[in-house]
């Protein structure tokens, strides 16, 4: 490993990207922690305490440190983040420098918390930076020009939207919806069509397989296993591509309506800015079918999905680190720089 490794986290409530400078993403892993709540002693983490959740004995707890875009257990994420970093600096002589990626919508107290978590897992110092920000960063997005940039970062357990220009963000806005939402409202939709109840890994599946939210010409089904609540024995149900535009409709209205209103908030000049240049969708919840025509056909902007769009926040972070010497601790506000380093 690199003598002081300095590296960009980004902190998602379901994955964990780690990124360095001038090598992309360097290591992923996902937000869970195992550990044994007789002694407390740390047994897992990433992949292998993932693999662990749902089937684990009394004595062990699979946790999930980071919720909704905050910090929800902060022992377990600073455990959690000490080992990840071990892995990537373990023969740094010096600590490194963190530059770690929050939710547009977190309080001063998560911040804290967040900041706290990079110090005592072993950073010299923690730099924050907004999620839209790093991934319009990680998508080649030169936010340092006048002209206005919408970005919608659709992650795990939050979406963050915002306004890009000269550096610094005019409008954001963020809403505790992501992925993980999708997943719970089609559990919730096919216990109360089938009275059948499908496990978080199955909805997972179906909705990456025929997922959608804007009507397809190719419509598909498949069959889904699940526990019947009747007789508590094992049904096999079908589940189509209909099934899923009725399942997510609340969901993506909800991300639909905060769009809504950064749109309003948004000054004229930039809004006309972002109906020519377009829409940008980053994160892994953005490559739900459809989420880029629902939006170009709601609000009439031209709408495109990020290459490698899961990735475009960790790409962001890591980039960020040419310019970290010029950075202020705590939460980055990039329009405070005059001029950013391209």
């Amino acid at each position: 490993m690199l003598f002081g490794r300095d590296i960009g986290i980004d902190l998602g409530t379901n994955n964990v990207l780690v990124s360095a400078r001038n090598k992309g993403v360097i290591l992923r892993e996902p937000s869970v922690v195992a550990m044994d709540k007789n002694t407390g002693r740390l047994l897992n983490v990433g992949m292998a305490a993932q693999r662990m959740l749902g089937r684990t004995p009394g004595n062990i707890a699979a946790i999930l440190p980071v919720r909704d875009g905050a910090i929800s257990d902060y022992d377990m994420t600073e455990r959690m983040l000490r080992e990840l970093v071990k892995k990537v600096t373990s023969f740094s002589l010096l600590k490194p420098r963190m530059i770690i990626s929050v939710s547009s919508g977190i309080s001063e107290v998560e911040e804290r918390a967040v900041i706290d978590a990079g110090i005592s897992a072993g950073a010299r110092k923690v730099y924050l930076m907004e999620a839209p920000v790093a991934a319009a960063i990680g998508a080649g997005l030169d936010i340092s020009k006048p002209d206005g940039i919408l970005v919608i970062d659709i992650g795990g357990g939050t979406t963050d939207m915002a306004v890009l220009s000269l550096s610094g963000v005019v409008v954001s806005e963020s809403v505790k919806i992501g992925g993980n939402a999708f997943n719970d409202a089609l559990i919730r939709y096919l216990k109360r069509k089938h009275n059948v109840l499908i496990g978080d890994s199955t909805a997972e599946e179906l909705k990456k397989s025929i997922g959608c939210i804007y009507p397809r010409q190719d419509t598909a089904e498949t069959e889904a296993k699940g526990r019947c609540l009747m007789t508590g024995l094992p049904r096999i149900i079908p589940v189509n591509t209909a099934d899923m535009l009725d399942a997510f409709e609340e969901v993506s209205e909800r991300i639909l309506e905060t769009l809504h209103t950064v749109l309003e908030e948004t000054p004229p000049e930039l809004v006309a800015d972002i109906s020519e240049s377009g829409i940008v969708l980053t994160g892994g919840g953005s490559l739900l079918w459809g989420f880029d025509k629902l939006i170009e056909a709601r609000t009439g902007i031209p709408t495109r999905i990020a290459d490698d769009a899961e990735l475009c926040v960790a790409y962001g972070v890591g980039r960020a680190l040419e310019w970290i010497d010029d950075l202020h601790e705590g939460t980055i506000n990039l329009s405070r720089r005059k001029q950013m380093k391209n």
